[in-house]
């Protein structure tokens, strides 16, 4: 192995559950998160192989950047599809009754919002302050505040729809 492949290696050991949270977020199932995650560490490769400088809000921003893509790609092939695909898949995944409820709960709310605010919420969940957040999404401090806000609000009120 050479030292730039163990150099990532240990990136990848040192932010695996960063990498995985992100994939997990945008994922509509545990297939389709193992697909995320292959595909945000043939990304994280590619830019590692040229980066200066690897971080955390590099990995985050690599990584969410691969499931925003996987996910237009998957909406523009599903506006194509059968219409009733999405129920086929719904009901072949219902038997994820392992994980924890309250835990599953907010990740089908989270998974509600836009791209932008999924990102926002994984971030700010991970404990990242609001200006590396900005630095990751491209916003200022202060909007990463005020979108959370928002973003709250309507977590809120999904709680009280359901």
């Amino acid at each position: 192995m050479t030292e730039q492949e163990e150099r990532f290696t240990q990136l990848v050991r040192e932010y695996k559950n960063t990498i995985y949270t992100v994939c997990m977020m945008f994922a509509e199932s545990p297939d389709e998160t193992d697909d995320m995650v292959q595909e945000a560490l043939i990304n994280l490769w590619r830019g590692f192989q040229k980066a200066d400088d690897v971080c955390k809000s590099w990995v985050w921003r690599v990584t969410m950047n691969s499931c925003i893509t996987i996910d237009r790609k998957k909406k523009r092939k599903r506006s194509s599809e059968c219409p009733l695909t999405a129920d086929m898949e719904s009901v072949m995944n219902s038997d994820e009754t392992n994980r924890n409820a309250n835990v599953r709960l907010l990740y089908d709310r989270i998974h509600q919002l836009n791209p932008f605010d999924r990102a926002i919420i994984m971030l700010w969940l991970d404990g990242m302050p609001y200006d590396e957040i900005g630095e990751i999404i491209g916003i200022t401090t202060k909007n990463v505040s005020v979108r959370l806000i928002r973003i709250k609000e309507q977590l809120k009120k999904m709680n009280n729809g359901k």
